[in-house]
């Protein structure tokens, strides 16, 4: 190697040992698992009870998200806000250790678009099904079709905002919650739901990685709009050697710089988790602008394989969940770009 290559090479390795600095990394746990928003402390408490007896992460990131799912007064399944048309569509993937990944989208009266995402992993040779073909495979692996009437509080939300049918997103943000309130995802005093995901990434006893993502996309959205939640590297990716990152927020702009496959190569290059999430943030103001990204909210989350956890987000409000022990479930506070 001639050596002003060497030297270059030598300074990234400077550089990269340099942000991974363990006082910003989250405390090394093995097994652990994290989410997105204060519905994860519920999801974790599911997850935990499979990681602490020495379960497959992956089975722990289904039935964790799968509690938020079944939430009918929530902002993610079949009780959230609808498309413009009034009609719920969800997304979901899953990837395990294996980089084996199965997603489905614009999926319709199914309760659980995680555990079809799965089916479409374990039992087809495609990764993705979506609309009404990932509708009738999921009936033919036996999930029952839902009524597809709304909630009551997607009901109100939808009357609402047909009143000026203006398409203008809430910034996804947590609004000062006392601890004990976390189980109960929050709502806004319009009526509206603050977020509409919920994205798991755990590590199990025996070092395996795993995660899930599942949500109803945005709000109003137009009919056919799709986010980055069910598209393996924009909202979810697993590396078994190095670790795994999930998005929430703008879908848009997780897909323009692949946003969790970039933070797990942040990672794989020295990065702590928070300083990998931190870096995926900062190429989204790099592309978007500073201005632009004051209307918007992404968070990231990641944990590596030494089982250390970390997030960042574009602005305060973003919050997640972290569980290593039956007694430690908590939230932390996302550290943020932009004041």
């Amino acid at each position: 190697m001639h050596r002003r290559n060497f030297l270059q090479w030598g300074s990234l390795g400077l550089s990269a040992l340099s942000f991974s600095g363990f006082r910003n990394a989250g405390i090394a746990q093995k097994p652990l698992v994290i989410s997105t928003w204060d519905a994860g402390i519920a999801a974790n408490a599911a997850a935990w009870k499979i990681l602490r007896s020495g379960g497959r992460a992956l089975d722990a990131v289904e039935k964790g998200v799968m509690v938020t799912e079944s939430e009918l007064n929530c902002c993610v399944g079949l009780g959230a806000n609808p498309d413009r048309d009034g009609l719920v569509t969800l997304d979901a993937c899953i990837m395990d250790e294996n980089a084996n990944c199965g997603s489905v989208a614009f999926l319709e009266r199914i309760k659980h678009p995680i555990s079809v995402a799965r089916r479409v992993m374990e039992k087809t040779p495609h990764v993705m099904l979506v609309g009404s073909g990932a509708q009738q495979f999921a009936v033919a692996e036996g999930f029952p079709l839902e009524s597809g009437k709304l909630s009551d509080d997607a009901e109100r939300a939808y009357k609402n905002w047909l009143q000026k049918s203006e398409y203008k997103p809430v910034i996804n943000i947590e609004r000062g919650k006392s601890p004990q309130a976390y189980a109960v995802p929050t709502k806004l005093a319009n009526g509206e739901w603050n977020h509409d995901t919920i994205g798991m990434v755990a590590i199990d006893a025996q070092g395996n990685l795993s995660g899930s993502c599942t949500t109803s996309g945005m709000g109003f959205k137009m009919r056919g709009r799709l986010g980055d939640s069910p598209i393996i590297g924009a909202g979810l990716f697993v590396d078994n050697e190095v670790g795994a990152a999930t998005a929430t927020g703008q879908g848009e702009d997780v897909i323009r710089i692949c946003g969790s496959h970039l933070v797990v190569e942040n990672i794989r290059n020295g990065y702590s988790p928070e300083n990998a999430c931190k870096a995926a943030v900062e190429r989204i103001v790099k592309v978007k602008g500073v201005a632009k990204c004051k209307e918007i909210q992404v968070g990231f989350i990641a944990i590596n394989k030494q089982g250390e956890y970390g997030g960042y987000c574009l602005q305060k409000g973003f919050s997640f969940a972290v569980c290593y022990a039956d007694d430690k479930n908590f939230m932390v506070d996302g550290k943020f770009i932009l004041s």
